[in-house]
């Protein structure tokens, strides 16, 4: 190992559960650190010693917000904090205009659900959705580049494919939505924390993501970044008292949106999950988005290496560069198998006929070994 390595054991060892299990499912939900657990008791601590101690909580909300941008190359005004990446979009959508000639959204079948669900939502107001669907004779840039139009509002796509793995190539797709005149909204999910991530140099409109998964945290935070050229467009109708210009103000007599992206911010905050996603943000930060992007580029390189030299089909791109931190692998029967991989202590999971790897830093080859073993004797990869 180099010097200038991370303690990679050290580090698995503030992660309590290896000790019962083999945790590989992070592309589901983050394994908890002790640290994450203490920031969850310091709010207890807090709440019992003080009570409401909204100004305190306020200013938790604030170093989040500033902590997401630096991360990631934000100002900011350019991050809204919201409980959920749900409610991102659906805030950007609540701001966006369907009734005249340029109404069209498009989306692709990578999506998850919400992505999907929130944009047909908005048909009723005049929205026209377009899903790009497979076509193995076109790569998706090409199938992007039919339906993508002068009429084209807005194009909302995944960073990494929940499902299988695949990353798509965001500058390409970036392109061609401005050649257009076109928003474009990624969903970085699957991505945030498993990369190196610019976002002033990624240069796109929106970026939404959760602290669920590989940020290491708890559900009910999540950020939207909005391009400060983008940002006050329209104000949005999806909003609450924390998307006010002055949040303190207690104003009933009328809606006075930030100029910033905390205009895509709705109620009140969910302070104990701040303090956890603070805890959690910290450790990727002293680690470094770029180490922990080679680590697991080396673990899930492994993982598609075995799985090849076992003849098992994958459903990831062989390509290191076309796919994200999870290993989509093929199963006959993808539910009974996390089932038996569970009843080895191995912690995994499955969507659309897949069993799903997805390693973080604190994964080993050991880990990857045991998962192979029990594949090789499973009646669920033949």
């Amino acid at each position: 190992m180099l010097s200038d390595q991370p303690d990679w054991k050290s580090l698995r060892n503030r992660f309590p559960i290896f000790k019962s299990k083999t945790y590989i499912n992070s592309c589901s939900y983050g394994a908890l650190s002790t640290e994450v657990e203490t920031a969850f008791q310091t709010y207890l601590n807090d709440r019992h010693a003080h009570g409401s101690d909204w100004y305190n909580w306020v200013e938790h909300n604030e170093l989040l917000r500033n902590e997401f941008a630096k991360l990631f190359n934000a100002t900011p005004d350019e991050i809204a904090v919201t409980t959920s990446a749900s409610a991102g979009i659906n805030a950007v959508a609540s701001s966006l205009d369907f009734t005249g000639s340029r109404n069209k959204v498009v989306v692709t079948e990578l999506e998850f659900p919400t992505n999907s669900q929130i944009w047909f939502a908005q048909q009723p107001r005049g929205a026209k959705v377009v899903r790009v669907g497979a076509d193995e004779n076109k790569t998706l840039i090409e199938r992007l580049s039919e339906v993508i139009d002068d009429t084209t509002l807005i194009v909302a796509v995944t960073h990494v494919c929940y499902r299988n793995g695949e990353k798509l190539d965001i500058k390409a797709i970036r392109d061609l939505a401005r050649k257009h005149g076109a928003l474009i909204m990624i969903d970085g999910y699957q991505a945030i924390g498993t990369m190196e991530l610019d976002l002033k140099n990624l240069d796109i409109d929106f970026y939404v993501c959760g602290s669920l998964k590989y940020l290491l945290s708890t559900a009910g935070v999540a950020f939207l970044y909005a391009n400060k050229d983008t940002v006050n467009l329209n104000p949005p109708t999806h909003t609450g008292w924390f998307a006010q210009k002055d949040i303190h103000a207690m104003d009933d007599t009328q809606y006075n949106p930030s100029d910033t992206a905390r205009r895509f911010e709705s109620g009140t905050p969910p302070v104990p999950n701040i303090y956890a996603c603070r805890a959690g943000l910290s450790i990727i930060k002293d680690i470094s988005l770029k180490s922990i992007e080679a680590r697991i580029s080396d673990l899930t390189g492994s993982i598609v290496s075995r799985a090849l030299n076992a003849g098992y089909k994958l459903s990831t791109p062989q390509d290191p560069k076309r796919r994200g931190a999870m290993v989509a692998i093929k199963s006959t029967d993808e539910h009974a198998l996390v089932s038996e991989l569970d009843e080895y202590d191995i912690v995994s999971s499955c969507r659309d006929g897949n069993l799903r790897l997805s390693p973080h830093f604190y994964n080993t080859e050991e880990d990857i070994a045991k998962v192979f073993d029990i594949l090789s004797k499973s009646k669920f990869m033949r």
